[in-house]
């Protein structure tokens, strides 16, 4: 039976908690790592009511998007449902884990998922990050190349959009002089030695730099390794917020908006005045995306649709593009889907449920 640590693994490759943004609480908040899983349920929201339902369905583990514990707790006396609801885990020895913004974050992510629900095509990332890159170098003799790339490769270095196990080498020759107290893989001791060597580069996530690293010393023979990291300025389009694509035939403005109100279920829909022009691009942000907006603009989207906006940010599309706000709750609602089947297609020991609670607490009259 699969621990509470090879699930959580597996959903951190899909979203590594190291892209979550600085404000955010991702990760394993209640529970032991360690613990065998007896069954999952899957939520949005983690309340005391999904708390109970874990227990009737025999779930120890519960994955949630938002995090139960956003600011620290200095008391847990039961005074506000985030304390009701960890007392209640804890003394049911419940799993909670956390998987928000860096799920945001992923290509695959929330985003992914709301496109894939408007039939977007030719999407990308809206807001790509910057300074998230590295190139790892390192510098390993003939014998042991393939083996070290090997080990690179089996960390996630080298894996650039649609294409894996991407690098480039260069062949030259290295000198080094093993010392008194040294163990030298090849050498003579106070003799400098030359060895022909490979020069092995390659691309990969700030994420993956320690399990890269890691792997790379343990399959190289040299007792030093001779190896680089260079922050890489480019941006990564394959991490980042919001997303943008385009719908295979463009669509008036109201059809659209019926489209959207039906596939996600809105109360309502707040949008600014129509432009009378078709659909076309469609820009995207789950939960609050305010801060998307000028970057939906800059991108030629026709439409923006996320959550939250404020009164005056309405103001803010100064005529140049349609915004549609659906609802915090509305426009995440799926992401509890897009979990459970990652989690389903590699796990199959336990039973992987869906809450079948509301967790919105907005109502509309």
């Amino acid at each position: 039976m699969a621990t509470i640590q090879e699930v959580t693994r597996f959903l951190e490759d899909i979203a590594p908690v190291g892209s979550q943004e600085s404000y955010d609480n991702c990760g394993l908040i209640i529970g032991d790592s360690s613990e065998k899983i007896s069954n999952i349920l899957v939520t949005l929201d983690c309340t005391e009511e999904i708390v109970q339902e874990a227990i009737d369905n025999n779930c120890n583990f519960i994955i949630a998007h938002h995090p139960i514990i956003f600011n620290g707790l200095k008391k847990i006396n039961g005074k506000n449902y985030v304390e009701r609801t960890v007392l209640k885990a804890i003394k049911h020895d419940i799993a909670i884990y956390a998987i928000h913004t860096n799920l945001d974050n992923a290509f695959q992510g929330v985003n992914a998922e709301i496109s894939r629900r408007l039939k977007l095509i030719n999407t990308v990332v809206l807001q790509p990050k910057k300074q998230v890159l590295s190139k790892l170098v390192v510098y390993v003799p003939f014998t042991h190349s393939e083996q070290v790339k090997s080990a690179l490769f089996e960390a996630g270095a080298g894996h650039i959009g649609n294409y894996k196990e991407c690098s480039f080498s260069t062949r030259g020759t290295g000198t080094y002089k093993p010392v008194e107290g040294s163990n030298p893989y090849e050498g003579v001791k106070n003799i400098r030695s030359e060895v022909e060597e490979e020069k092995v580069e390659v691309l990969l996530s700030n994420h993956k730099l320690n399990e890269a690293i890691s792997n790379m010393l343990k399959a190289h023979p040299y007792e030093e390794v001779a190896y680089d990291l260079i922050p890489i300025q480019n941006v990564n389009p394959y991490e980042g917020a919001g997303m943008i694509g385009e719908l295979e035939v463009p669509i008036p403005e109201q059809e659209f908006l019926d489209r959207v109100k039906k596939e996600f279920n809105c109360g309502c829909i707040r949008h600014t005045e129509f432009l009378n022009k078709p659909i076309k691009r469609v820009a995207v942000c789950g939960g609050s995306g305010s801060f998307l907006l000028k970057d939906s603009i800059n991108c030629k989207a026709d439409i923006y649709i996320t959550a939250d906006m404020k009164y005056h940010e309405f103001f803010d599309a100064g005529k140049q593009i349609l915004i549609a706000d659906i609802g915090h709750y509305e426009s995440e609602q799926f992401t509890s889907d897009l979990i459970i089947a990652c989690l389903k297609e590699n796990f199959t020991k336990f039973a992987i449920l869906k809450t079948r609670i509301n967790t919105n607490p907005i109502k509309y009259f």
